[in-house]
Formats: structure tokens, C-alpha cells, sequence
């Protein structure tokens, strides 16, 4: 019984955990938008510079991107191929 308790909450913490995980996603969403908008306004006041500003904005939105790349296996790990619960059974 004792077994079944700790793979229980073992499994719960990491649901909560892939969740929290999950939250992360959030900032690259919001970094990207406030990204692509300040592009589009140096646009609008440099239409000659629009080649740098738009190849600045995509390397930029690639790198925040990869957190939210990230967040997402961190939360696919704890869900799917969790490392706990094997450290239970050895035990």
C-alpha cells in the first residue's frame, strides 16, 4: 500500500509539474506578438530598412520560441516517460 501511495502522489506532482510547465508557453505567445507589433511599427518608419527589421524579428521569435519548445518536453517527459516513477521501482 505504501508502494501504491508514493506512485500516486509521484504521478499527481508531476501532473501539476507538466502543468506549470505548460505556463511557460505563455511568455514566448506574448513575447513573439510584442515582437512582431514593434517590427511592424519600425516598418511603418523606415520602409527602406524592412529587409533587416523583418530578418531581426524572425531570429529573435526562433530563439523565444525554443523555450516554449522546451516548456512543452519538459511537460511530455513528466506525463509520458516519466523518470520517478522508475526510481520508485528500483527501490
Amino acid at each position: 500500500m505504501d508502494m501504491l501511495l508514493a506512485k500516486t502522489i509521484v504521478l499527481a506532482a508531476s501532473a501539476v509539474g507538466a502543468g506549470c510547465a505548460m505556463i511557460a508557453g505563455l511568455g514566448p505567445g506574448i513575447g513573439e506578438g510584442y515582437a512582431a507589433g514593434k517590427a511592424v511599427e519600425a516598418v511603418a518608419r523606415q520602409p527602406e530598412a524592412k529587409g533587416d527589421i523583418i530578418s531581426t524579428m524572425i531570429l529573435g521569435q526562433a530563439i523565444s520560441e525554443s523555450t516554449g519548445i522546451y516548456s512543452l518536453v519538459v511537460a511530455m517527459i513528466l506525463l509520458y516517460a516519466n523518470p520517478f516513477i522508475s526510481m520508485l521501482l528500483e527501490k
